[in-house]
C-alpha cells in the first residue's frame, strides 16, 4: 500500500472541500482505493489530504494527471502542492 500525501493552502475550504467531494467519482479510476482530509489546527485554508493506492505508480500517475490538475485549480489551490509519498512499514 502506498499513501500519497499532499498539502497546500486554499482560497476558501468550503469552496475547495465542495470541488474536492465533486472529485470522488474521477478517483477510483485512477487507483485510489482510500482517502481522507485535514484542516490545520490554527489555519481552515491550510489543507492536507491522503490517497491510498496499491502500487507507486498508480500514485505518480495520479500526482502527475492533468485532470487532477485541473481539478486543483478550479477548487481554488491557490499555491503549490507540496507531494509525497510513504509506504506502511509492517
Amino acid at each position: 500500500m502506498i499513501r500519497m500525501f499532499v498539502r497546500h493552502p486554499v482560497e476558501d475550504f468550503a469552496s475547495w472541500k465542495k470541488a474536492y467531494d465533486d472529485f470522488d467519482s474521477e478517483r477510483p479510476a485512477f487507483g485510489v482505493v482510500g482517502d481522507a482530509v485535514y484542516q490545520s489546527a490554527d489555519d481552515p485554508n491550510d489543507v492536507t489530504a491522503y490517497h491510498d493506492f496499491n502500487t507507486l505508480e498508480e500514485a505518480q500517475a495520479f500526482a502527475s494527471s492533468e485532470k487532477l490538475k485541473q481539478a486543483m485549480t478550479a477548487a481554488g489551490v491557490s499555491g503549490p502542492p507540496t507531494i509525497w509519498f510513504v509506504s506502511e512499514v509492517s
